[in-house]
């Protein structure tokens, strides 16, 4: 059974491009969303085992939304994703409800597989 994938993002040009790389690579991609509200909401009804998660979203954080989706009765591993590098969130990132992260120049299947299993 191939892993699901909900893609959290608030650009579409960059979902679409990861919808393609992460099905190329064997996941299954079930939703996009452009931000941390549609992101819950979709998670909720779609139930993907992994969540790839933009830190940066016009309305909350992906730190926040990790919090959130953790609090799920079976949460989805959450994989956080930034075009900055993991030093410039420090703590936050070390802290957060997080399978792991990726920097989006560094986001492949194989990649996203070894932080997800």
């Amino acid at each position: 059974m191939r892993d699901t994938v909900l893609v959290v993002d608030d650009h579409a040009d960059f979902r679409a491009a990861v919808r393609g790389l992460l099905e190329a690579g064997g996941f299954d991609v079930v939703g996009e969303a452009g931000t941390g509200a549609e992101g819950i909401r979709a998670a909720r009804r779609l139930r993907p085992h992994v969540v790839l998660l933009d830190v940066r979203l016009p309305d909350l954080d992906g730190f926040t939304v990790a919090g959130r989706l953790a609090e799920f009765p079976e949460p989805p591993a959450v994989v956080l994703i930034s075009s900055r590098d993991a030093r410039a969130y420090g703590s936050r990132l070390r802290r957060a409800a997080a399978r792991g992260f990726l920097a989006k120049s560094d986001l492949t299947a194989p990649a996203l597989r070894d932080l997800v299993g």
